[in-house]
């Protein structure tokens, strides 16, 4: 008989299908042209899958949901002319309006800011070229790398479907199940997941991008956003001792620091991998669970961002502002990391479910220079044509674009068969060697001894024991031995050696 609360395990699985009850090839690999081409648009399921997943909540964020923000400027320290014809990049001293987004991932509005969690960091740059966009974390990597199942990992931190209450054992089974989550769980459980402050923290854009130079010439580049305030995390019991005594002490953190003229600060680090490095490059430096090592590509400060301005009104400024991972001015565009690529979707068409299709004409997500397109009509409609041609090609003195000036940001694609499959493995391509670095040299004694007790606690909280042995054996002690050991011993359980 199975037990209460206990789910009945499956040896035969039924096959996955789509909403119209066809059978699916694959719950993990979106498709594409080739192990290292770009996702295609005609893959359906994985299209239905996200088109779904960001329309499950009305009206909040379907992730991210409680958070805060402000206003401030970005300014350039450095010239990076040789690598990004971006305007707003183009002259030191340069500054460029901006707003900054920071909230919890699983976390609910009303949740306690000081709860175990990544933290999202989301910018929008306001650029005489438009809108820019970046949306990262708090950390340089993320759970997965397959867009394929972001929907699936969301929904493992979220609630149980029958009893409406979250279930530690849901997200180990996930990421137990998924291996390459492994880098940043050993993030999260340890202080890093409990930031004293947003101001204390970094942020990252974890993606991979492009920049393009006025010469055509091409760059891979990842964005690290270093705090000047220091970085400080709160051990396990003080940020549980937090959640009593303040629900919002972030939000309220930020805002008081800014109302008080303590301006917060982070210093913009660039990591830039000529283009031709990423063919023969050790681990695929496209996978967004993997970190590039600084002795391989070292950071370069470029320039920094301050936050100086509070929202007027919270709900207009920050509840609906809109961050679209597709927004890139002319000099910046994606890679073939498949997070990136699948987020241009997900991410523009979850404001056009919160909010609408003329969500950019809400002067919060409205850039700053002029709007020339042939969008019209739907809901909550502000701008209007008047008498404008509302088609192109016409006669009459529509915008028209300008392919000699304009060019969409591109990499070289080999012909190939489409197909779903993970990405082809370079010759260092495990999920385990990064975070057994991170614990064996990086972290300190004590950060060893608070990631272990995070970790048993986590365990400890309604995850059954095949999980938790699973978490041992395939897991915690293939990152690291003595981490799979500690954490058995704790539990009450004995690390298999393999």
């Amino acid at each position: 008989m199975k037990e209460e609360g206990k789910r009945e395990l499956s040896d035969q699985p039924p096959n996955t299908t789509t909403d119209a009850g066809i059978p699916v090839p694959s719950d993990e690999h979106s498709l594409t042209t080739g192990p290292a081409g770009p996702v295609l648009l005609q893959d359906a399921y994985l299209i239905e899958k996200l088109a779904h997943f960001v329309r499950e909540r009305v009206p909040d964020r379907v992730y991210h949901v409680k958070g805060g923000g402000a206003f401030g400027y970005f300014e350039v320290t450095a010239d990076v002319t040789q690598w990004t014809k971006a305007a707003f990049l183009n002259q030191v001293g340069k500054r460029t309006p901006m707003l900054a987004r920071i909230s919890s991932v699983a976390g609910e509005e009303g949740y306690p800011d000081t709860d175990r969690d990544v933290r999202g960091f989301a910018l929008k740059f306001y650029t005489e070229e438009g809108n820019y966009d970046m949306v990262g974390n708090n950390t340089p990597v993320f759970f997965v790398r397959d867009p394929m199942k972001f929907p699936d990992f969301i929904h493992s931190q979220e609630r149980m479907p029958d009893s409406g209450l979250r279930s530690n054992n849901m997200q180990w089974d996930f990421w137990t199940l998924s291996p390459e989550s492994a880098h940043q769980v050993t993030v999260l459980m340890s202080d890093r997941g409990t930031p004293r402050t947003w101001r204390n923290m970094n942020g990252y854009s974890s993606d991979t991008y492009m920049w393009e130079n006025a010469a055509g010439e091409k760059f891979w580049v990842k964005y690290h956003f270093k705090t000047e305030q220091g970085i400080e995390n709160m051990t396990d019991a003080e940020a549980r001792a937090m959640r009593a005594e303040d629900l919002d002490y972030h939000r309220r953190d930020l805002r008081e620091a800014i109302a008080r003229n303590d301006h917060p600060s982070w210093r913009l680090e660039m990591q830039i991998m000529p283009y031709e490095d990423a063919a023969d490059y050790r681990f695929n430096p496209f996978d967004i669970t993997k970190v590039w090592p600084h002795e391989d590509y070292p950071t370069i400060p470029i320039g920094r961002m301050v936050l100086d301005r509070n929202p007027e009104n919270f709900f207009a400024q920050i509840v609906q502002a809109g961050f679209d991972v597709a927004n890139f001015v002319p000099g910046i565009g994606p890679s073939p990391d498949r997070m990136v690529l699948g987020r241009m979707f997900a991410y523009g068409d979850s404001q056009r479910y919160r909010t609408g299709p003329n969500y950019a004409q809400l002067p919060v997500n409205r850039p700053f220079n002029e709007v020339h397109n042939y969008n019209k009509d739907g809901p909550m409609r502000y701008d209007h044509t008047g008498n404008r041609p509302v088609y192109a090609p016409n006669s009459y003195g529509g915008p028209k674009a300008d392919p000699q000036r304009y060019r969409d940001p591109s990499w070289f694609v080999e012909a190939a068969e489409i197909m779903r499959t993970a990405y082809v493995a370079h010759k260092d391509d495990n999920d385990f060697i990064q975070p057994g670095t991170l614990y064996r040299q990086v972290m300190s004694p004590t950060d060893r001894d608070h990631l272990v007790g995070n970790i048993v606690w986590h365990l400890s909280q309604g995850v059954e024991r095949f999980i938790q042995e699973r978490a041992i054996n395939d897991y915690w002690s293939k990152v690291d031995p003595d981490l799979g050991t500690r954490v058995a011993h704790d539990l009450g359980l004995v690390a298999s050696v393999r």
